[in-house]
């Protein structure tokens, strides 16, 4: 089993949303490694001061959620997986071409659910609603 998390699902369960305790819940009932990509890594590194930035949390929280997310992935509980960036790229042409004109997917969110399926994985782990319609329509199952 092959889990890969989103942006939304790391900054529920490193930081503090609305969807933080589901988070939490989640991953304590389940101890299998999470695996992101490096887009992933970015992004999530990214939300956290631009949410700093906003004043949506408080100042100096991105560090200290940013330093329990590196431990999880010193720790292996977090993955980094590398992937070519450019078969990352045809794949998301690909699902583009087939499901952006009926489902309104955002261009990240293609390149991640992309990403997951040349990881091959099983599960996605994501709060954005229509995500999660993406990912399901590319066969992925979404517990969260």
């Amino acid at each position: 089993m092959v889990i890969v998390c989103d942006t939304s699902f790391l900054f529920s369960l490193y930081g503090s949303d609305a969807h933080s305790q589901k988070a939490v819940a989640w991953a304590s009932r389940n101890r299998t490694a999470l695996y992101l990509n490096s887009l992933t890594h970015f992004e999530f590194g990214n939300a956290m001061r631009f949410s700093e930035f906003r004043g949506a949390i408080p100042s100096g929280a991105s560090a200290r959620y940013w330093a329990g997310f590196e431990a999880a992935v010193s720790q292996g509980r977090l993955i980094v997986a590398t992937s070519n960036l450019a078969d990352v790229i045809d794949e998301a042409r690909r699902i583009s071409s087939i499901r952006t004109l009926t489902g309104g997917h955002r261009g990240f969110d293609i390149l991640h659910v992309a990403s997951a399926r040349l990881m091959k994985a099983t599960h996605f782990l994501t709060f954005d609603g229509n995500q999660r319609k993406l990912a399901e329509a590319e066969g992925l199952e979404v517990p969260v």
